[in-house]
């Protein structure tokens, strides 16, 4: 009886997010023209860049968890794709195959999550699901390991401490998907999915601890990294690291708005 419709949802938050990765999805494709243009594979690194949109817009438009998960696997499957995309040096195969294997230790929390959604509220639609959820007391130990599973997914793709440490080797790739993938969307998506997830996590108080503490220790650790490092690409890389802690931080406190400006600002 497990009916999971492939359905879209277009509201405020996906909305916002739709305009983030097209508008600077658009002016990164542009630069890449140029940036690209004398390489041999140029047409397979567009395939690949529009793929990954193409992934991204299915992560935040999807009307349920299963069709937020495809995305989500997608842009992963891209970034490892971009990272490596100049395979003939070792050193880039190391840090696209370092990248994917965290994303996966994330992606397991949150495969774990979802089922367990599934197994509590008989659906996998963040409608029916937000509606089922009123019904439950504050603190109960179900939710709370949601939560617990669905943050863990969140961690590894937005680079929170201990799996931050693919962003700054995932700079390997070229310039243009440094911007789009490890700076303005892929690693928002772990955001993204605390800022969806609002409902649910305002039932566990332990978990909203736990946000903040994850976020907090992120912010001042990464900022902290970042300011010693001698390599550009890293120094920023560190800093989005920073500043994806303190949108977590924002979630942990409950002011999603706050988080969601901040991501787009940023």
């Amino acid at each position: 009886g497990m009916q999971i419709p492939f359905a879209l949802l277009v509201d405020h938050l996906s909305l916002t997010m739709m305009l983030i990765i097209t508008g600077v999805g658009a002016l990164i494709h542009i630069y890449s023209i140029g940036y690209m243009h004398h390489d041999e594979r140029v047409n397979s690194f567009f395939a690949q860049m529009n793929l990954f949109t193409f992934s991204m817009l299915l992560l935040v438009m999807g009307a349920n968890y299963l069709v937020l998960f495809i995305g989500w696997e997608g842009v992963g499957l891209c970034s490892y794709l971009l990272i490596g995309f100049w395979f003939k040096n070792p050193a880039y195969n190391y840090a696209a195959r370092k990248a994917f294997v965290m994303n996966r230790i994330g992606d397991l929390g949150f495969i774990l999550g979802i089922i367990l959604l599934f197994f509590t509220f008989k659906s996998v639609s963040f409608s029916e699901i937000f509606a089922q959820a009123g019904g439950f007391p504050a603190g109960t130990p179900v939710i709370t390991l949601i939560t617990i599973l669905l943050l863990v997914g969140a961690v590894g793709k937005s680079a929170q401490i201990p799996l931050f440490t693919w962003l700054p080797d995932a700079m390997a790739g070229p310039t243009p998907v440094s911007a789009l993938i490890h700076a303005a969307t892929m690693v928002t998506a772990g955001v993204f999915l605390l800022i969806r997830c609002g409902y649910i996590f305002e039932l566990s108080p332990v978990c909203l601890k736990i946000v903040i503490m994850f976020g907090g220790i992120t912010a001042l650790f990464a900022g902290s990294v970042g300011m010693v490092q001698l390599d550009l690409k890293k120094v920023i890389a560190y800093s989005t690291c920073s500043q994806l802690g303190f949108m977590v931080v924002a979630c942990g406190l409950s002011a999603y708005d706050v988080a969601l400006f901040h991501l787009a600002m940023h």
